[in-house]
């Protein structure tokens, strides 16, 4: 006769305890630091560097895929959003690889943002947190009445996020976390000048000397999977700064009908085919504002996986307009994938707009100020009021139109 469980016995009862058996290799995704698996479909995330902008992803960037960023006008957030990827790979131990046609890797490497830590970051943003706490406090007593149930993003670390970490911008990292990565580095002046000129598949020689360094990367440090990794198994992040300038050799912003029109999407078309068999993932910024022709951007919009687009205020209209005073520019997500579900992670608003502060940039909920507090003048109601129109016409507001809603 079988021994009694343990479990039953202990209860005082004769039926046995039954337990779900836990698979013979552990768990289906592997252990990788700074990621984790996604409660949707399984896929494993890594963070963006912006706890803001992963929210808005649905909860990370996923491994395997590629992040294309729309530079704004000077290309100020940009190169920021650009930075926050590297430094949140140097915080999480992953490998980096770092490609740039204009500045030197080991100087965009060397201005990268200081992380918070959990423990002492109320010591490090007491000021602002302060100052948020008491801007919220007063929207709260005269914003609208709609908006006062609305979830609030996450703009603040807290004590029990693992996930993503929180950066400085006003202090570069410290010399010593660069010690315990590895970084790989992609200077095309450098590499145009040590190595003979190619050109394959019809594709010009920056882009096909920039597929045949990220290829040998992945495939000598066993990124591929096809042979083990020395080491824990870890996550090569590429950023590519932007690509498809005229600095690349590529004359899509110079021209209705450039010559090598399809050097940029055959060069986008491998290189996601390469990160869908590998442990990595790819953050590119393109001058979307620059390129004429805009068959050429929607076939960039289409060979990436998610596309995020950066609108500036600096040098607009909207700088002045009362209605943007509390931020520097809007975000605009045109494309998140929909990987192993029916539906795709979307947000539950489109009306997103992004603020630098003194230490902290941060994406948040656009809503339009109230127009019956005291503090709007009669003069400036009429500005507010036509501000509002072309924020519902070009922003994506809810509401789309009343003849929609008639039955």
């Amino acid at each position: 006769m079988a021994a009694p469980v343990a479990g039953g016995a202990a209860r005082g009862c004769g039926a046995p305890s039954f337990q779900r058996k836990a698979p013979a290799g552990g768990s289906r995704l592997a252990a990788i630091a700074g990621t984790r698996p996604a409660v949707r479909h399984g896929q494993l995330l890594l963070s963006s560097g912006l706890p803001s902008l992963d929210s808005v992803l649905g909860g990370g960037l996923a491994v395997g895929t590629l992040l294309l960023i729309e530079e704004d006008k000077f290309g100020v957030y940009s190169n920021l959003l650009f930075k926050y990827f590297l430094a949140e790979g140097v915080v999480s131990g992953h490998e980096l690889f770092v490609a740039s046609a204009k500045e030197l890797p080991a100087n965009i490497l060397k201005e990268l943002p200081a992380p918070l830590l959990d423990d002492n970051y109320r010591n490090e943003l007491g000021e602002e947190a302060t100052a948020a706490t008491s801007e919220d406090f007063q929207d709260s007593m005269k914003i609208a009445w709609r908006y006062q149930n609305l979830p609030k993003m996450e703009v603040s670390p807290t004590t029990s996020a693992r996930f993503g970490h929180y950066y400085d911008v006003s202090k570069t990292m410290s010399s010593e976390l660069f010690q315990s990565i590895k970084c790989h580095s992609f200077f095309l002046p450098e590499e145009l000048s040590s190595q003979p000129t190619i050109k394959m598949c019809n594709m010009n020689c920056g882009y096909a000397r920039l597929l045949q360094s990220i290829q040998k990367i992945i495939f000598q440090e066993g990124f591929d999977g096809s042979h083990p990794q020395k080491k824990q198994k870890n996550i090569l992040r590429i950023g590519i700064q932007s690509l498809g300038a005229m600095l690349w050799g590529d004359d899509i912003c110079s021209t209705d009908n450039p010559e090598d029109s399809h050097s940029l999407t055959k060069f986008l078309y491998v290189l996601r085919g390469l990160l869908r068999k590998s442990l990595s993932a790819c953050l590119i910024t393109v001058p979307a504002h620059l390129i004429q022709n805009k068959a050429i951007m929607e076939r960039v919009t289409n060979l990436s996986d998610v596309v995020v687009g950066l609108e500036s205020f600096i040098g607009s209209e909207r700088e002045t307009n009362p209605l943007y005073k509390d931020y520097h520019g809007l975000i605009h997500v045109h494309q998140i994938p929909w990987l192993n579900s029916l539906i795709c992670d979307v947000s539950d608003t489109k009306d997103l707009a992004f603020k630098l502060k003194r230490k902290l940039f941060t994406i948040e909920r656009l809503h339009l100020p109230p127009d019956l507090s005291d503090t709007v003048s009669r003069s400036s109601k009429p500005n507010l009021a036509e501000s509002a129109k072309l924020l519902s016409s070009g922003c994506g507001a809810m509401a789309i139109g009343k003849k929609h809603l008639d039955f």
